[in-house]
């Protein structure tokens, strides 16, 4: 709130100056119209204007100002000629020219637009024009943070009169408000609030640059659903198919969310333990959009339905869960479309003819890439937007390309469903280049064959009697014999381990004679399995194949026998100790030094094995 009113006295100050610096022309507002649409979260302020030239001289422009709190939030601005009367007026449809310009002895508080007339407007005539302006993020969520019981209550700062470098002889300004509930508002002389709409003025005779500061705190639980960024890919296959791909990065732009969420409160009442949260999205498709899909990050285990008629394809979105202030979530959604239906031919060359924003309901992008996917081959490239962008050209490279796709890619910022207008994209292309894919699918399958028959045909088998022939037999004889002293050293630890197993039941029981049992038991094993491994390391020791693993294996024995030694040590000591009926500190104080090295040798012929088992 302090922010705000730091801004009203900045904008007053400033505005104060500008009343007294001369006037731009000799135009006139008449009457000025003014409707601020406040019912979701993209602001839209239509302005009805009646311009008359009171001087000598023909006017050719007019020029629209917005102060910079609402200028930099500006996403679009478009003028119409109305040549209509009364209520029942009709706007031309066509926009008039608009640009930024920059007047001279203006500060950099103001910005302002230049609307070009088709034809001046001569002395003493007069004119309707209509504008439409567009703000993105001008609501300010006040409280910031609200907890899941809370409602979302928002701020909104205009002028009550009408901002202009123009004399402006009555005025008037309707506000539409989503509720009828209002916090508080700034009360002028003739303001009215009823239900939810509330209405400033008539004003009379306001000098240029006049500002008259309005402030209106009021309740707004819409959808406040925000793409930090969307691509939207279009590609398109000539034989009959335009596959679309729009992955959405989405957040929600209203009051951040503090506290718990409590998702057994929100089921039980999500209008009011939720109330500021959204759940669903709409999305409008085209009317025979088919193979329609959507999913998130992890896949689609979220609830989406799908319906339509001849006119349209509503696809309804319900993320895994309620979305509240700040939370995001991320998927995609994907259909394809009769290729007939948007690809044209127009003077030797064919374009596509689609729509530029998103399908989705009153959805803010702050950042809106499109990429347009041509088949392989195209060539003279061009693309057609009713409003600027960046553009550029990429190479997509799919199944079957030689030289890829070219990608004809257009990157707005601020973008609001005004924006959804179409777009088109020009290119030449060969229709034999049509053939490229199939003929080389007939090529691949045709050489496949032929390599078949070549193969079957052929003697590929290796002699006996060659060196590399007889290289793998020995080879594979090493492997043998190195499983198999895997095998030995691993019946070895599995007697280590009842070994140790024995000395747990012994602290248990205090069997003695039964620990015994089994050392006599493991010591008679492990000799019968020393016995085995001779021979084994004979062979490996005569085999030049085994030269590089070799020693390998004669360190696993050597450590495993060590192993054995000490933990035949470590038995007798412990057993000894009990039969002497020392005490348990006693007995791990003899052993202590004995079962560091015992920990150390199994942990490193562990690692043998493991490298010797990838062998």
């Amino acid at each position: 709130m302090l922010r705000f009113a730091l801004t009203l006295l900045l904008f007053t100050l400033a505005f104060g100056v500008l009343s007294s610096s001369p006037v731009f022309s000799d135009l006139i507002l008449a009457k000025v119209d003014r409707r601020i649409d406040l019912t979701s979260q993209i602001v839209r302020i239509t302005t009805s204007l009646k311009v008359e030239n009171a001087g000598s001289n023909p006017i050719s422009e007019i020029l629209l100002s917005f102060p910079e709190n609402q200028a930099k939030h500006l996403a679009y601005l478009t003028a119409t000629l109305n040549e209509g009367k009364g209520k029942g007026k009709a706007s031309s449809g066509a926009g008039l020219p608009t640009e930024v310009v920059i007047p001279k002895d203006v500060p950099d508080s103001l910005t302002f637009y230049s609307v070009s007339l088709h034809k001046g407007l001569g002395k003493g005539e007069s004119l309707l024009l209509d504008v439409l302006a567009v703000f993105t993020h001008a609501l300010e969520p006040f409280p910031e943070k609200i907890s899941q019981a809370d409602i979302q209550l928002l701020l909104f700062q205009d002028t009550a009169h009408f901002l202009s470098p123009y004399k402006v002889m009555v005025q008037s300004v309707a506000v539409k408000l989503p509720e009828a509930r209002v916090e508080s508002y700034t009360k002028l002389e003739g303001t009215k609030l009823s239900g939810s709409e509330l209405k400033y003025g008539p004003f009379h005779n306001i000098p240029p640059f006049s500002y008259l500061p309005i402030i209106i705190h009021f309740e707004n639980n819409q959808p406040f659903a925000v793409a930090e960024e969307l691509v939207r890919e279009i590609e398109i296959s000539h034989w009959g198919n335009v596959q679309v791909t729009e992955h959405y990065n989405l957040f929600h732009g209203g009051a951040k969310s503090k506290g718990e969420f409590s998702r057994l409160d929100y089921q039980a009442r999500p209008y009011v333990r939720g109330a500021s949260a959204f759940r669903r999205l709409v999305a409008r498709l085209p009317p025979r959009a088919h193979s329609v899909y959507y999913r998130d990050e992890i896949g689609n285990i979220s609830t989406s339905s799908l319906w339509g008629d001849s006119k349209k394809t509503e696809l309804e979105i319900e993320p895994r869960y309620p979305l509240f202030g700040g939370w995001r979530t991320a998927f995609t959604i994907g259909y394809g479309l009769p290729l007939r239906d948007f690809l044209f031919e127009s003077d030797g060359k064919r374009f596509l003819n689609f729509s530029f924003g998103s399908p989705i309901n009153e959805l803010v992008i702050d950042t809106l890439i499109v990429k347009v996917v041509l088949p392989e081959g195209s060539k003279d490239i061009s693309a057609s937007v009713p409003f600027p962008v960046k553009q550029w050209q990429e190479t997509k490279f799919s199944h079957l390309d030689l030289v890829g796709r070219p990608v004809v890619v257009l990157e707005k910022n601020n973008v609001v469903p005004e924006h959804n207008e179409h777009f088109q994209v020009y290119y030449k292309f060969n229709s034999l280049s049509m053939l490229t894919e199939p003929l080389m699918l007939i090529f691949g399958f045709f050489f496949l064959f032929v390599a078949c028959i070549v193969y079957m045909h052929a003697d590929l088998s290796i002699s006996k009697s060659s060196a590399s022939y007889l290289a793998k037999v020995q080879w594979e004889e090493v492997q043998a014999t190195v499983q198999q002293i895997h095998n030995i050293i691993s019946h070895c630890l599995t007697a280590h381990d009842k070994l140790e197993a024995s000395l747990r039941d012994l602290s248990r029981t205090g069997d003695v004679q039964a620990c015994k049992a089994t050392r006599k038991s493991v010591d008679s094993l492990l000799k019968g399995v020393s016995k085995d491994l001779k021979p084994l390391v004979t062979f490996l020791q005569s085999s030049p194949q085994a030269a590089h693993i070799l020693p390998k294996v004669e360190e696993l024995i050597a450590k495993e026998r060590d192993l054995q030694e000490r933990l035949m040590a470590k038995h007798t000591t412990v057993v000894d100790c009990y039969e002497k009926k020392l005490g348990g500190r006693e007995i791990e104080n003899r052993i202590a030094s004995n079962q560091q090295k015992i920990t150390s040798l199994r942990q490193e012929v562990d690692d043998l094995m493991e490298f010797i088992d990838e062998i």
